[in-house]
C-alpha cells in the first residue's frame, strides 16, 4: 500500500470490510454491500487496486425463511484446503433473527467456482446457548495448534446487551466447546445507544494474542476496543484475558473520520507490515437510522506497535 491518500477509502460504500491475503498473492475483499442482499467478492494485486477490481456476486440472499434478510459482515477463510465464507442473516419476516451461517466452495476459485450452504454455524454437543438468540459476526483464528471462532451474540432479545462469545471449533461448521463469554460491554464508551461488544478480529504479536471488537451504536459513537491474553494461556478462561480500559480507535473530528469499526486485519504488499482494514464514514450527523446509511467505506491502516507489543491504531 502506497503512502498516498491515507485516511481515504480504499473501497467505497463496504461496512464490515474483511480482506484475506492468499498464497497465490491476492488480496480477497468481502464486506456488507449498503442492500445488505448479497455477498461479494474481488481480488487485486494491492489494497490500492481493490476499489476498482471486478466485482462478484457469489451468493443471493434467499426471498423467504433463514438468509432472506440482513446479510451482514461476511468473511472469507482458507481452512483445510477449501474456501469458507462466515456470515450473518435474518428473515424477511423476523428481521432480527440473526444467525451465522456457512458458504464452501466447490472448487479453488472463489471467484468463479459455486458455493454450497452449509447452514447455520452448529453448537457444540450440549451446548443450549449458543446461536439461539441474535448472533453475527462470526470469526475464525487459529492458535497452538487449536482453531476458534469468536462472535457477537445477544442474550434476552433485540435489546440486551451483545457479548463476544469464543469457543473451539471441531470443524469448520461445528463447535467443539461450550460457549464462553469474552466480553460484555462494561464501560460508558461501550454503552452509546446500545450495549454493543461486536465485529471480533484478531492480531498476533510478541507472543501475545489480541482481539479488537466494536463498540456501542453504529453512529459517530461507534468505536474500537480490545482484549489481550498470553497466546500460551488457556483462551477459553477469563482470567487469561484483559481488556483496554479506553478505546483503542474512535472518532476523530479534526481529520473527519467518524464511527471507526468492524476492522479486520491482513499484512501490506511487503507480507510483513500489518494492516486494521475498518470502516468509518466522513461526517457526523446521519439522516435517518445510521444503519441504513451506506457511507461507510473501508480503509487501511498500518499497525504499528508499543515497546511492549501491543498494537496502536493511529490515524495517519
Amino acid at each position: 500500500m502506497d503512502t498516498a491518500g491515507k485516511n481515504t477509502p480504499i473501497v467505497a460504500q463496504r461496512a464490515d470490510p474483511f480482506i484475506y491475503k492468499h498464497t497465490d498473492g491476492y488480496y480477497y475483499f468481502t464486506g456488507s454491500v449498503p442492500t445488505y442482499d448479497v455477498i461479494e467478492l474481488r481480488k487485486a494485486k494491492s489494497i490500492n487496486d481493490l476499489q476498482h477490481a471486478e466485482t462478484h456476486i457469489i451468493w443471493l440472499k434467499h426471498k423467504t425463511g433463514p438468509m432472506s434478510q440482513h446479510i451482514w459482515a461476511p468473511e472469507i477463510h482458507y481452512l483445510d484446503g477449501k474456501w469458507y465464507i462466515y456470515f450473518a442473516a435474518s428473515e424477511v419476516d423476523d428481521i432480527w433473527k440473526l444467525r451465522p451461517y456457512v458458504l464452501e466452495c466447490k472448487g479453488q476459485d472463489p471467484l468463479q467456482d459455486d458455493w454450497l450452504e452449509l447452514g447455520q454455524m452448529q453448537a457444540a454437543e450440549g451446548d443450549t446457548k449458543s446461536f439461539t438468540d441474535f448472533s453475527l459476526d462470526g470469526t475464525v483464528f487459529e492458535k497452538n495448534g487449536k482453531r476458534y471462532f469468536c462472535w457477537a451474540e445477544k442474550t434476552g432479545g433485540q435489546f440486551a446487551a451483545s457479548n463476544l462469545y469464543l469457543a473451539e471449533m471441531a470443524s469448520p461448521v461445528k463447535l467443539k466447546t461450550a460457549q464462553f463469554m469474552l466480553t460484555t460491554p462494561d464501560y460508558d464508551w461501550e454503552r452509546i445507544d446500545f450495549w454493543v461488544n461486536e465485529g471480533p478480529a484478531v492480531i498476533k504479536n510478541n507472543g501475545n494474542i489480541y482481539i479488537t471488537f466494536s463498540a456501542s451504536a453504529t453512529g459517530a459513537c461507534y468505536c474500537m476496543g480490545m482484549m489481550e491474553a498470553d497466546a500460551a494461556s488457556d483462551l477459553l478462561d477469563r482470567n487469561s484475558w484483559k481488556k483496554s480500559r479506553y478505546p483503542v480507535l474512535k472518532t476523530d473530528y479534526e481529520k473527519g473520520i467518524y464511527g471507526p469499526g468492524h476492522n479486520s486485519f491482513t499484512v501490506a504488499e511487503d507480507g510483513v507490515t500489518p494492516l486494521s482494514i475498518y470502516h468509518a464514514r466522513d461526517y457526523e450527523h446521519i439522516v435517518g437510522d445510521p444503519l441504513y446509511d451506506p457511507n461507510r467505506h473501508a480503509r487501511a491502516m498500518e499497525v504499528k506497535f508499543d515497546e511492549s507489543g501491543k498494537p496502536l491504531f493511529e490515524y495517519y
